[in-house]
């Protein structure tokens, strides 16, 4: 995200790591209309900075690595730039207590918005993969998210998604070399296809569940065959989105 390179790069020296937050979708296509009307524009004072999508009329799931001076999400409508899409300002952010860094996990914050999204032919939520729920190796999911198609380029106004499929975790931890807990590993290794900057907080959706949080991918590249984009596993975080959805708030 074009806010965070200097962020990002602390990160990376840091942690003698190469993840990089955010991503955008690479060779992927428009999303087809009246399609993933779950999917919000996450936008600070500059406009978009993450994806997100909605799981309830009051919040939204994305990536806590994009805490970056929220203020609104825009939803109910594939580009966020329609006059038709709704605005509505977040009113608290739900970051997880062992967030400090991508490179150590736990990278999920939900946004309680400040008013019920309207839901309708436009605007509905996505069910969350259940804790037992199986995903297979090369299992096919989709992505989506309004960031940037190349590395250099700039982010969309239009909704792209692409289709990945599920990489071995063993393979995953090979491949990078250190590896968070509760993670998913789906395209970039094997294929030119995957999410870039800008894609952030997005969900990865097998079988019209959202299975994954976009997390991070490889040294601001987009096209990056030696490592897989790397996703939070929501299976691993259902009991603690189902408690703060239910009473309204952030846990202590």
């Amino acid at each position: 995200m074009k806010v965070l390179g200097q962020f990002l790069l602390f990160l990376a020296l840091v942690c003698a790591a190469s993840h990089v937050q955010g991503s955008v979708i690479v060779n992927g296509e428009l999303a087809p209309e009246g399609s993933m009307q779950f999917m919000v524009s996450v936008q600070n004072e500059n406009g978009h900075e993450c994806g997100g999508f909605l799981i309830s009329e009051d919040f939204v799931v994305t990536a806590a690595h994009c805490d970056n001076g929220l203020k609104h999400v825009i939803l109910g409508g594939h580009n966020w730039k329609n006059s038709n899409v709704k605005k509505i300002e977040i009113s608290n952010q739900c970051k997880h207590k062992n967030y400090s860094d991508v490179g150590n996990g736990y990278d999920i914050m939900l946004l309680k918005l400040a008013n019920k999204a309207p839901m309708g032919r436009n605007i509905k939520t996505i069910p969350l993969a259940k804790k037992n729920m199986k995903l297979s190796v090369n299992q096919v999911c989709s992505v989506a998210g309004w960031g940037k198609m190349v590395s250099t380029g700039g982010l969309v106004d239009d909704l792209m998604v692409v289709n990945v499929s599920i990489i071995d975790h063993n393979d995953c931890k090979k491949s990078w070399g250190k590896l968070p807990p509760n993670m998913i590993c789906a395209g970039g290794k094997y294929t030119d296809k995957g999410f870039c900057q800008g894609d952030s907080g997005g969900p990865l959706v097998w079988n019209g569940k959202a299975v994954g949080i976009v997390s991070f991918n490889k040294n601001y590249n987009c096209k990056y065959p030696d490592v897989p984009n790397v996703y939070t596993d929501i299976r691993e975080y259902v009991d603690w989105i189902n408690n703060i959805t239910k009473n309204k708030m952030c846990p202590m």
